[in-house]
């Protein structure tokens, strides 16, 4: 089978990019983003170099792959929110559980915390992160005005006030895990929920 050939098979053509998005999200962790180069990725993924680039033109195009591949994980969460029964409020506090899992993974936060530094460098990266943030927030919002929320009637300023801190008291667990391993994943929930809870209700 010619590779023009598996190129037009759907579902394989999106097996071998999720093999190289995963080989790439290794070697970006444990190199670097501008130290893994094509050849220690094509490796990673044992595929050819010329193989990967019938599904990727560059390292920049995988990386904009993955931050794509982390708003489809984030749209299947709020989702999950949207379809879940039971006032908001609890549907979100139980959510707490699978976030701080989430972000105390080290695997993911080391990737993470890689490509927040690549886009201090690269305006493109950046831009593609920012674009993701914008809409998370467009998400969580949306959630947060539905029937059955607490603060669905607070000014645009506000909302967006709380839905910033909630994101950085997450996000910020990936710097905190780096720079404290030792951190319990049980003490931090019951932490946050009580702020969470704050956040979500009118003061």
């Amino acid at each position: 089978m010619t590779t023009k050939t598996r190129r037009q098979d759907p579902q394989l053509a999106q097996s071998r990019r999720l093999q190289v998005l995963d080989a790439a999200s290794d070697c970006f962790r444990r190199r670097g983003y501008h130290g893994a180069g094509m050849a220690e990725i094509s490796k990673t993924a044992l595929m050819s170099p010329g193989h990967i680039y019938n599904y990727f033109d560059n390292k920049e195009a995988i990386i904009d792959a993955i931050i794509e591949r982390d708003m489809e994980e984030m749209f299947s969460v709020f989702n999950t929110f949207l379809q879940a029964e039971g006032p908001l409020l609890d549907v979100m506090l139980d959510g707490c559980d699978d976030g701080v899992d989430k972000h105390l993974d080290v695997e993911k936060g080391a990737l993470k915390l890689e490509m927040l530094s690549e886009a201090a460098r690269n305006e493109k990266v950046a831009l593609a992160l920012q674009a993701n943030d914008v809409e998370a927030r467009r998400l969580m919002k949306q959630l947060l005005r539905r029937d059955g929320s607490l603060v669905r009637d607070l000014p645009e300023p506000e909302l967006d006030s709380r839905i910033s801190v909630m994101f950085a008291l997450f996000g910020g667990l990936m710097i905190r895990r780096v720079l404290n391993p030792q951190l319990d994943r049980e003490t931090v929930l019951i932490a946050l929920k009580p702020v969470i809870r704050t956040l979500l209700s009118p003061f």
